[in-house]
């Protein structure tokens, strides 16, 4: 049976987890913001010095020439503030995961003790049926990791997909920019 010191500290626990997950998602956001902020500055200056070359031109072709060499820098930006904001979203990502890792062994932990406790204190002639839920615990546990480990590897696989389409559109500007 719980007791009021165990239920405090499993509300202690939650409650700490859930203020660890809130300030690196804080932190992320703050980041995000940061990031946005530096780009927005960097877009309206690179904005006004176009501004100021496009009033400068003097025939049709400058004006050609300057938009060519204007908009060639933009797919990199754009690579990089991509890059950014994933590195931004896989430490969020690690975080949380971290967390919800450890909590997940605590209530698992917790749980197999409350099993265990519920096994010593059964009547007589019921050691089969708490083997049995024993072995439910420990197949619903192994099943829980196995989904986390697939997400986990959903996620690595997703962000080598994006890392790798990154990798290709930068080469395929570079090539584009040389011929």
């Amino acid at each position: 049976m719980i007791n009021t010191d165990q239920f405090v500290a499993a509300n202690q626990a939650n409650f700490d987890a859930l203020m660890s997950i809130t300030v690196s998602t804080f932190a992320g956001v703050e980041q995000l913001t940061a990031l946005n902020l530096q780009v927005a500055k960097a877009n309206l200056d690179e904005a006004a010095q176009a501004g100021r070359a496009v009033l400068t031109a003097k025939d049709p072709q400058a004006l050609l020439a300057l938009q060519a060499t204007l908009l060639q820098p933009s797919t990199d930006k754009a690579t990089a503030y991509g890059k950014q904001v994933s590195a931004i979203a896989a430490t969020v990502k690690a975080d949380v995961e971290k967390v919800a890792a450890k909590q997940t062994a605590a209530a698992q932990g917790a749980f197999a003790a409350m099993a265990e406790a519920a096994g010593k204190n059964a009547p007589a002639g019921t050691d089969q049926s708490v083997e049995l839920f024993k072995q439910a615990v420990a197949t619903a546990t192994n099943a829980f990791d196995s989904l986390q480990k697939a997400g986990r590897q959903a996620a690595e696989t997703a962000e080598a997909n994006y890392a790798a389409m990154a990798g290709s559109v930068a080469k395929s500007t570079g090539k584009a920019k040389r011929g």
